[in-house]
């Protein structure tokens, strides 16, 4: 059996698509910069969840370089303020795990956290919207709407 070296890039989706940049859709880079790439979740239930892809292949927050870490938290703060603007949630969850098969590669979640979500899904209880039936998942469509409204209100912060 072979395996993959977590450090090896080769077959990451994230790198793929950091490596696809100019022709991504919207949803997938609704904002980028030195270090990190934001695009929508995929497979998700969720209107409005983020992820912060690090441009660059690393599997933890302590691989961070100086400007990639100077950088996160004003982003995840900008994020979280657009998603409040745009989804009307009532808060922002932010989580990085980085463990699921083939994403591996430093994602950091920006989640809205809307004031009528069900008891059953509140804190970790959220990542449940990333096991739904693919009929629940957010169309491509929706996905793309929020993106161009969260990266208008981004443009002119970051």
């Amino acid at each position: 059996m072979v395996t993959r070296d977590e450090n090896d890039s080769d077959g990451c989706y994230s790198c793929e698509q950091n490596a696809a940049m100019a022709g991504l859709p919207t949803r997938e880079r609704i904002h980028v910069s030195g270090g990190w790439r934001v695009a929508h979740a995929i497979r998700c239930a969720m209107p409005g969840w983020l992820v912060l892809v690090a441009r660059r292949h690393i599997t933890t927050i302590a691989e961070l370089d100086d400007a990639e870490a100077t950088e996160l938290g004003p982003l995840c703060q900008r994020l979280s303020r657009a998603l409040v603007e745009v989804t009307g949630c009532t808060r922002t969850y932010v989580a990085a795990f980085s463990e699921a098969a083939g994403f591996t590669h430093l994602h950091v979640h920006v989640i809205p956290r809307a004031g009528d979500l069900p008891a059953d899904q509140l804190g970790p209880a959220v990542f449940s919207c990333l096991r739904r039936p693919p009929a629940e998942w957010v169309s491509p469509e929706v996905m793309d709407s929020l993106s161009r409204s969260l990266a208008s209100r981004l443009a002119p912060a970051l």
